[in-house]
């Protein structure tokens, strides 16, 4: 549909408190202020039409666009090519350090590089969601937009005195916002800066500040980037993706959110349409994986905290409600209210959009073995576990010795009622074997003879009714013969030997069911009926985990081939959405987290295999 870029088409800038999407044509069209999890100003990725949109583009036709990253930064260039001249759009969000804010900074230098362009400028935005309404005030130095929710935007415009006048930037408003075109030459520079909740009235910015403003945040990610030990053979990807997690992160609490959009699709013109902006224990979780792998034990202690900042202890009297909700709000709140957005058309036509998770009120057993490992690695790399912290983590034993043995809604987040997945029971199997680990450890008081007679029990209980003797696999659920990649991640865990011949035969039924060349599907929708309608495409971190397997279980060549045609189904710049579609396309939101954690930690197993 014409206006709908393809989902891959874009790049993510950010200042670790929020986020925006620029498409390769130059439109800023996701954007949300003035936090990850707050309504859009910019959503024409949604809907073309009612959304909103930032455009600077060339004003003449025929020209075409390329998009590269700023190396080892989340600084974007879209660079434009036409027939008069080649120019370049810096886009740039200045980092912020310190507590959350309201004030943010979207900067766009413009830079003609070769001959002459004529550009144009849209400012069309459109708050809360589409559903406010806003006032322009256009001013010499610029325009202010006052939205009807409080939300306040500022547009500086940097003019150049020494352009002549028919030349200069003129701010002209019409019906969609404000519009503006200019004429620059090889060497020129000038630009944009679009702030929220300003402290002052729209002013002319210098050349200098920009360019400052440009050389300070490319200097903190280069710094940042420079911490990472990561040294294999696969850096550029791999700084590629810590680069991602890193803007992904709220840096006020240190959450990360699973992505930073809302409402795109896992199938086009379908209803598989979620909002990610919220941060999964999950997702969280396995980001310590990745992040200490590299040597971040910065971020990795912040979302530690986090973490322990959501564990309730003691339980409460009832004992009934689990100790941890599966996800929360980046400031640890717990309302997660899903609505549907329905004067938005949806990208591509694809209904409904929606904003809040109703998935949050469910049951996931298996989170609670991906918080304890997360515990049990980060104490190894010299996180200590404090005595406050032992005691949430005896909660949460405490807790799951009566809970575990119950169907759950599995990692999926199906909407098809809850079974006994197998995922969910051996993550539980983690959750007690970790804590066994970090009690003998660290010398810390627990009921040692009761966790070990849950993990047993629950090894027994997966060993015998999860292993399907017709598949000769470990499949999803007790009750079904379906293969589900999620147990892809029981050798990761330990829970069974890569080299056991159950686990051989488990991945070589994936290979004939689950994988498609070096991609792989969740499951089978059509064999495991999971409450929503529509197919899906082959999820990323599946992928990713199927690598990881591979190399541990002797298929090292294997690995490394899928591995390497993986990467060549990332975007222009590297990034990845939750899925792949038939066609490579990307489908999802995105970028996802969950793709670049996993992209990490499969290439630090392959470096270590490979090394051996």
């Amino acid at each position: 549909m014409t206006g709908y870029p393809p989902i891959e088409d874009h790049g993510l800038i950010g200042d670790l408190q929020t986020a925006a999407l620029v498409a390769t044509d130059g439109t800023v069209d996701w954007f949300c202020t003035p936090r990850f999890d707050s309504p859009s100003v910019f959503a024409s990725l949604l809907d073309a039409g009612r959304g909103g949109r930032f455009r600077i583009a060339p004003a003449s036709d025929g020209w075409v666009s390329k998009q590269l990253y700023l190396p080892g930064t989340a600084i974007l260039i879209t660079r434009f090519l036409t027939e008069e001249g080649v120019g370049e759009i810096v886009d740039f969000m200045p980092v912020i350090d310190g507590a959350a804010t309201d004030r943010h900074r979207l900067v766009r230098l413009l830079r003609v590089v070769r001959g002459q362009m004529r550009v144009a400028i849209d400012v069309e935005p459109r708050f809360d969601y589409g559903r406010g309404t806003h006032t322009t005030e256009i001013t010499e130095a610029g325009v202010l937009f006052h939205g009807s929710d409080g939300t306040e935007l500022a547009l500086h415009v940097a003019r150049r005195a020494n352009l002549r006048p028919e030349d200069r930037m003129r701010v002209e408003e019409d019906a969609a916002g404000v519009h503006a075109v200019l004429t620059a030459s090889a060497g020129e520079i000038g630009g944009v800066v679009l702030e929220t909740a300003p402290d002052g009235p729209p002013r002319e910015p210098g050349r200098d500040e920009l360019l400052a403003l440009f050389e300070q945040t490319r200097e903190f990610w280069r710094r940042w980037v420079g911490r990472s030990t990561y040294r294999g053979r696969w850096r550029e990807r791999v700084d590629r993706s810590a680069i991602t997690l890193k803007l992904l992160t709220y840096r006020p609490t240190g959450a990360l959110v699973a992505a930073p959009t809302a409402g795109l699709p896992e199938q086009a013109g379908g209803e598989r349409n979620w909002d990610y902006r919220y941060t999964w224990v999950r997702d969280g979780s396995l980001s310590i994986h990745a992040l200490l792998g590299l040597g971040y034990t910065e971020e990795a202690g912040a979302f530690l905290n986090w973490l322990s900042d959501r564990v309730r202890a003691p339980l409460p009297a009832d004992g009934g409600a689990p100790p941890l909700q599966i996800m929360y709000r980046i400031d640890g709140s717990s309302d997660l209210s899903e609505e549907e957005l329905g004067h938005f058309d949806g990208w591509r036509g694809s209904r409904p959009v929606r904003v809040g998770n109703g998935a949050a009120g469910q049951l996931q057993l298996d989170i609670f073995g991906e918080a304890l490992d997360s515990v049990h690695l980060a104490a190894t790399h010299g996180l200590p576990v404090t005595h406050a912290g032992w005691q949430r983590v005896t909660a949460l034993l405490d807790w799951l010795c009566d809970a575990w043995d119950q169907p759950d809604d599995g990692i999926w987040e199906t909407r098809g009622g809850r079974q006994h997945f197998t995922y969910g029971r051996v993550m539980s199997w983690v959750a007690f074997d970790r804590a066994l680990r970090l009690a003998d450890r660290h010398a810390r008081p627990a009921d040692v003879t009761r966790w070990r007679a849950h993990r047993d029990a629950i090894y027994q209980q997966v060993m015998e009714r999860a292993w399907n003797q017709q598949r000769q696999a470990f499949v999803q659920h007790y009750d079904t013969s379906v293969l589900d990649a999620a147990n892809l991640y029981l050798p990761l865990v330990g829970f069974v030997d890569a080299r056991d011949p159950r686990w051989h035969s488990t991945l070589a039924a994936m290979d004939g069911e689950l994988v498609s060349d070096s991609l792989v599907y969740r499951y089978d929708p059509a064999a495991s009926p999971d409450g929503l309608r529509g197919d899906e495409g082959t999820f990323s971190m599946c992928t990713f985990w199927y690598v990881d397997a591979l190399a541990r279980s002797g298929r090292l060549d294997d690995a490394v081939l899928t591995f390497e045609k993986m990467l060549t189904y990332a975007n222009h710049v590297g990034l990845y959405a939750e899925e792949i579609g038939r066609t490579g396309e990307q489908l999802g939101n995105f970028p996802q987290a969950f793709s670049h954690l996993a992209l990490i930690t499969a290439a630090t197993t392959l470096d270590q295999r490979l090394e051996r």
